[in-house]
């Protein structure tokens, strides 16, 4: 019986792969039916994002399992198994344990630390527990992998600092007003890195947003969506005055704010801060405004040295999660190897307590005239003798060894326990 996971990912597999072993809508339950109904599988949970699909299984064999199981994700999916099973990873026992502790922990994310893969793992959970697909085993595997995951963030800090341009223009914004809430912002052009910032901002806090566009009706469609109000491009000078952060992406073949323009908005201002992005390439402001007293302008550049310096941050913060996962896998292991002996260690002590009871009547048939004290006195003794023996392959059972299988059968065979149980 072994934990086995099957899967792509973004680093097996491209998005023409994923996209076709996808388990979307109704299909998540078709699926995960279809799945535990394999007759090796015993318990069955299934992850499917835009990053990764991948089967979390327990398994009676891995190996007949494995060929289960992509014959399954064929059939199921249409498509032949040549056309995916190169991309397609499989891991088993420990490996599959410490694979789904890094996806949780999100050191196997495309952005490391990002935070959506351990919503996504809660999710995939209590999908399989409403449908009934797991039990014991991944009840437990899942629970651990969401507490591994909630243990390496509070931990380490390899959740901290932005790891992308619209994060770190949050992240610097904080550096400059520490509290967001309340400031205004104007988005000045309509570029997919700005929007993504500015929708980050508003998250944040921000209010009074103004959008600026050449094109009105886009500036006014953008507005409605962050609850703010649109500006006509000629007008955005005068605007200026009232904005605390701006975020600049015109697609424009020259400045469109320069130092004189913004000397006169921080005289108006009364030189209250400033903090400028400019993801505009070429750049849209001139950078001589960053000379400028109480205005904070950084451009694309400068963002990407943020994001660069973070990443590196959170890769020295992965090699402390390793280690927590590491500790957590071997508590997991030793579980599970404890569980996998519990049905070994009830048949001996069963075995044992029959002998013991038929040896006791034995020795009252022989002596009749005992009387109850001594009769009790002989069975605590042959109790007491009982558990001396049996104690050495008990405690040989719950430790945590490579031939846990052989030292079972063996104790099963020297002991005559019977069939091995499943």
């Amino acid at each position: 019986m072994k934990i086995l996971v099957q899967g792509v990912n973004h680093k097996t597999a491209g998005v023409d792969i994923r996209e076709k072993l996808a388990f979307n809508g109704s299909k998540l339950e078709e699926g995960i039916f279809g799945l535990r109904k394999l007759p090796e599988v015993r318990e069955a949970a299934l992850l499917s994002t835009c990053n990764r699909v991948e089967l979390y299984t327990f398994v009676s064999n891995a190996s007949a399992a494995t060929e289960s199981i992509r014959n399954f994700l064929s059939e199921f999916h249409g498509i032949k198994r040549a056309d995916f099973e190169r991309a397609l990873f499989t891991l088993s026992g420990p490996d599959a344990v410490r694979h789904i502790f890094r996806v949780s922990s999100s050191l196997d994310s495309m952005v490391l630390g990002e935070p959506q893969i351990l919503g996504q793992i809660k999710d995939c959970f209590a999908f399989a527990l409403d449908k009934k697909t797991t039990g014991v085993l991944l009840n437990k595997l899942m629970k651990k992998a969401i507490s591994t995951a909630k243990r390496v963030r509070t931990e380490t800090r390899i959740a901290e600092n932005a790891v992308s341009i619209s994060f770190a223009a949050v992240e610097l914004a904080r550096k400059i007003f520490k509290d967001l809430s309340g400031k205004s912002f104007m988005l000045l052009g309509a570029g997919e890195m700005a929007e993504l910032a500015a929708r980050h901002l508003v998250n944040n806090g921000v209010a009074g947003v103004m959008v600026v566009n050449r094109t009105y009706d886009r500036g006014c469609e953008l507005a409605s969506e962050f609850n703010g109000r649109a500006v006509r491009f000629e007008d955005f000078l005068q605007e200026l005055v009232h904005a605390d952060i701006i975020i600049c992406s015109t697609g424009a073949p020259a400045y469109v704010l320069n130092k004189d323009q913004m000397q006169k908005v921080m005289k108006e201002r009364r030189q209250k801060p400033v903090f400028i992005i400019d993801i505009s390439v070429p750049r849209n402001i001139d950078p001589e405004i960053n000379n400028l007293d109480n205005v904070y302008l950084y451009d694309v550049d400068n963002l990407q040295d943020v994001v660069d310096t973070n990443v590196q941050g959170r890769m020295a913060e992965a090699q402390k999660a390793e280690a927590i996962i590491d500790e957590e896998v071997e508590k997991f292991s030793r579980w599970m190897s404890a569980l996998e002996s519990v049905p070994t260690i009830v048949a001996l002590r069963q075995k044992a307590d029959e002998i013991r009871r038929e040896e006791l009547d034995k020795f009252i048939n022989r002596f009749p005239d005992l009387d109850e004290t001594k009769i009790k006195a002989v069975d605590y003794m042959a109790g007491a003798i009982i558990n001396k023996l049996i104690h050495p392959p008990t405690v040989a059972l719950k430790e945590d060894v490579d031939d846990r299988d052989e030292l079972i059968a063996t104790i099963k065979k020297l002991y005559g326990l019977g069939e091995d149980e499943e």
